[in-house]
């Protein structure tokens, strides 16, 4: 063990006084409660005003070629399916409530009465998924990002009312393994990366089998975006040299921020050696940039409060799309905030 692994290793064992000291100097901001809720509505009004266009807009660029037409044609085009799909999951209801107070929402959806199982089929629709995707890629420009630093973190989403995630998340960390079996058929792995300006996702991930695959699948998500990423901030689970090098591979020259583990061997090559030597250098300095990392925490939580913690479908296509589904809606809410 070289003297420069041997005095990473000496900060990190100290990192919680570290830590307690920079907060100590460190003045927390007060939220003050009548801007927050006049922004809070300003949004509200704004994610219901536009959304509309949104679809519309999102819809328009989708051009269907059949050649031969099979099958009993739909009772809804790919706009009424994007409106139902999004009413749907902020409503939190489930596809037969959802077919019985489809009279609501006529106003917004010019939908006749449909059965449950049709609503349930849109999750696996491209065409919906094709929509779901351009609406995305269509906030983000109106929003006007093209370039953004970043924190993301991960979270688990149940497909059964049995446990909740972050319980058996601990369970499974005190015992020091995960088993993975168990996993894929209680919950799913959700995976976001958050411009932190904004606090909009620029890209986000689902799995069945681990975070890591959820956090793959969003680094090649925020790629395709074509949004410039300057910086990128994770939580300790990443803190390796193997996730560094995912990082710059999918999101070119991209500045990391990853507290090394308290086991660390060595200072690595390229990103990861850069991020170890910043930590080393100021550490009070890295770790104001790193703790920017807690609003992907903070819209989890606003995430889960606004949708729930659980998710109905079965299927893994159609798991994927309620996600997204999610959030998009969050990215909605954030649509209209002063930045």
């Amino acid at each position: 063990m070289t003297t420069k692994t041997k005095k990473i290793r000496q900060t990190v064992a100290r990192l919680d006084s570290i830590i307690k000291e920079y907060k100590d100097h460190t003045t927390p901001k007060k939220r003050d409660w009548k801007t927050y809720e006049e922004q809070y509505l300003k949004r509200i009004k704004t994610c219901f005003n536009e959304i509309k266009p949104l679809i519309d807009e999102a819809c328009s660029v989708i051009k269907i070629s059949r050649k031969e037409k099979r099958g009993a044609s739909s009772k809804l085009n790919l706009k009424q399916k994007l409106t139902l799909l999004i009413l749907k999951q902020f409503c939190g209801k489930s596809n037969r409530c959802m077919a019985g107070m489809l009279f609501l929402f006529s106003y917004l959806s010019d939908v006749e009465e449909i059965s449950y199982k049709s609503i349930e089929r849109l999750y696996e629709d491209p065409l919906v998924q094709c929509a779901l995707f351009n609406l995305h890629i269509l906030i983000l420009k109106k929003k006007g990002i093209i370039s953004a630093d970043c924190c993301g973190d991960g979270t688990g989403y149940a497909i059964s009312v049995e446990q909740y995630y972050a319980a058996h998340a601990k369970k499974l960390k005190e015992k020091g393994k995960i088993n993975v079996r168990e996993s894929k058929r209680k919950f799913i792995y959700s995976f976001a990366i958050m411009d932190i300006k904004t606090r909009m996702y620029v890209g986000f991930g689902t799995s069945l089998k681990s975070e890591k695959e959820a956090f793959l699948a969003a680094l090649t998500m925020t790629r395709k975006t074509k949004i410039k990423i300057y910086s990128l901030r994770l939580d300790r689970y990443f803190s390796c040299e193997s996730y560094a090098k995912l990082c710059t591979t999918e999101l070119e020259n991209v500045r990391i921020y990853l507290v090394p583990k308290s086991n660390i061997a060595k200072l690595g090559l390229g990103e990861w050696r850069r991020n170890v030597v910043r930590f080393m250098k100021n550490t009070f300095s890295f770790l104001k940039e790193y703790f920017q990392r807690n609003q992907s925490e903070s819209g989890i939580s606003e995430d889960k409060k606004r949708v729930g913690w659980k998710l109905q479908q079965k299927l893994e296509n159609r798991i994927k799309t309620a996600n997204s589904l999610t959030m998009l809606i969050h990215n909605l809410f954030w649509f209209g905030a002063d930045v």
